[in-house]
């Protein structure tokens, strides 16, 4: 168990979120270990999980804005990996480049909605011919932009990010099947501790994790495996889809108060209850560190 020392402070974001009702959601391909085109959601179940989720992020003082779905983009429920959006003075967002084609028409509505939101739509690279990027992969913690690259983000995209948002990026490299987005197994909890699951990672990126997280608790593969990382967090309460018990004690330790919400229907297309919202309340200057140039920290060799 985590020893926690000294005071620690809320996170700053996580109060607002963009998310895309479920009503064209299926499994019609299969682009990660948990799709299976021969077990499909239950439509109306999904629709009321999905309805409970936004209730609750409400109840607890959250705001939900929601995305209109495209028809012909079944994943687009995952709203996490629309991009990755900045709050504030200079509202902005970096837009996904999906690294499988069947999802790279969510971000052309996507785009659309977030311009007439007030963010400003930016691209890595050269859009749709520059690097991968998704942006469940990327996560504020101390200052820095945590990025996943391997599955699915490309590490040449952390350079443009950095770049882009003139902030430090510190890459992690993940190198699990089944954990193919950073937000199946990193969580951050708060300014000094994250749920961590460090089988995630190349053995160079678990250290780099370690030394990044004053504080962390970290969550065994079969745990991270129940979707337990892939959570929300508004002030010290989790919006969590399942919480081992070892992970439950932890978290209590901690201060936090779990609350567990049925988003089934959701993993079996792979994503859980991060990946149906999408923060929109990051800002510069108290998340993320603006630094001129940008840079990039990736784990040693």
């Amino acid at each position: 168990m985590a020893e926690h020392v000294g005071p620690t402070t809320e996170l700053l974001w996580g109060r607002h979120y963009a998310a895309v009702r479920p009503d064209h959601f299926s499994v019609t391909y299969q682009i990660n270990p948990y799709m299976d085109i021969t077990v499909q959601p239950d439509v109306e179940l999904a629709a009321r999980q999905w309805e409970g989720l936004v209730g609750l992020l409400g109840g607890l003082g959250a705001r939900v804005e929601v995305l209109p779905p495209r028809p012909d983009s079944p994943d687009m429920v995952y709203a996490m990996n629309l991009g990755f959006a900045l709050g504030g003075e200079r509202s902005r967002v970096v837009m996904s480049h999906m690294r499988y084609p069947e999802r790279r028409l969510e971000t052309e509505t996507a785009s659309r909605w977030f311009a007439a939101a007030g963010f400003d739509p930016a691209y890595v690279g050269q859009g749709a011919i520059g690097p991968h990027l998704e942006a469940g992969d990327a996560f504020p913690f101390a200052g820095s932009l945590v990025v996943g690259f391997g599955p699915r983000t490309e590490k040449l995209a952390l350079e443009h990010l950095a770049v882009e948002l003139a902030v430090r990026v510190v890459g992690v490299e993940i190198v699990h099947p089944a954990m193919y987005h950073l937000d199946l197994a990193f969580c951050p909890l708060d300014d000094r501790s994250a749920l961590v699951c460090l089988d995630a990672f190349a053995e160079s990126s678990q250290a780099a994790l370690l030394a990044l997280v004053p504080e962390p608790i970290v969550i065994t593969e079969a745990e991270a495996l129940t979707f337990c990382a892939n959570s929300v967090v508004v002030g010290r309460t989790i919006v969590m889809p399942a919480c081992p018990e070892r992970v439950r004690g932890e978290l209590e330790a901690a201060g936090f108060e779990i609350v567990l919400t049925n988003v089934s229907e959701f993993h079996k297309a792979g994503g859980s209850i991060r990946c149906l919202t999408n923060p929109l309340d990051i800002e510069l200057g108290r998340d993320l560190t603006r630094r001129i140039g940008g840079e990039v920290v990736l784990p040693a060799a």
